[in-house]
């Protein structure tokens, strides 16, 4: 009888409804300006959420446009004359434009005019074009930018939140890339 009671027990707490998240964040009225690592929200107002396997099966059909926002550490400006600079190797998703720095919560009228002539030459100049943003797990600065594209007037705009952490966490491949060239640079990286 006892048995029959704990099994019920289990079984009524099996079908109850799952407390809520203590954690839950919520989506910002704005952008997030600080603290860039740290929990994100399971939304985005206006943009399709996407999984792991969901980004992978977008990635295989070549239907979009993979967009990386993670920054790019810059070259320290105070190093001795003759020192060489080797940029830290960027793993993304293969064929991904990198578009760095263009996730902050406030951006500099160079790097927004950056992102913006970056996702119109990706998009091939088209508001529809699916676009995946993208960066890091926790990572805000792929929902900023997403949700800066979706107040450009981009329609088709998907934010994978587990980023190249998830990616590689899945086994899918990965290749190492470089940034889009600025204004001041000449040619465009290869894809």
């Amino acid at each position: 009888m006892m048995r029959k009671l704990a099994g019920l027990t289990l079984a009524a707490f099996a079908f109850s409804a799952p407390a809520p998240a203590q954690d839950s964040v919520l989506e910002p009225d704005g952008y997030r300006t600080e603290n860039y690592r740290a929990p994100v929200p399971t939304t985005l107002a206006g943009a399709r959420v996407l999984t792991t396997a969901e980004a992978e099966a977008v990635w295989r059909a070549g239907t979009a446009v993979f967009v990386d926002v993670l920054p790019r550490a810059p070259k320290p400006p105070n190093l001795p004359a003759g020192t060489i600079w080797r940029d830290k190797p960027r793993l993304n998703i293969p064929g991904s434009v990198w578009l760095p720095d263009t996730g902050y919560g406030t951006l500099a009228p160079a790097t927004e005019d950056y992102l913006r002539r970056g996702l119109a030459r990706a998009s091939g100049n088209s508001n529809a074009k699916l676009l995946v943003i993208y960066c890091q797990t926790d990572c805000w600065m792929s929902w900023n930018a997403a949700k800066r594209v979706l107040s450009w007037g981009y329609s088709n705009v998907a934010w994978y939140p587990l980023g190249t952490e998830g990616w590689e966490a899945a086994d899918l491949p990965m290749a190492e890339s470089q940034p889009e060239p600025r204004s001041d640079e000449e040619t465009a990286s290869p894809r």
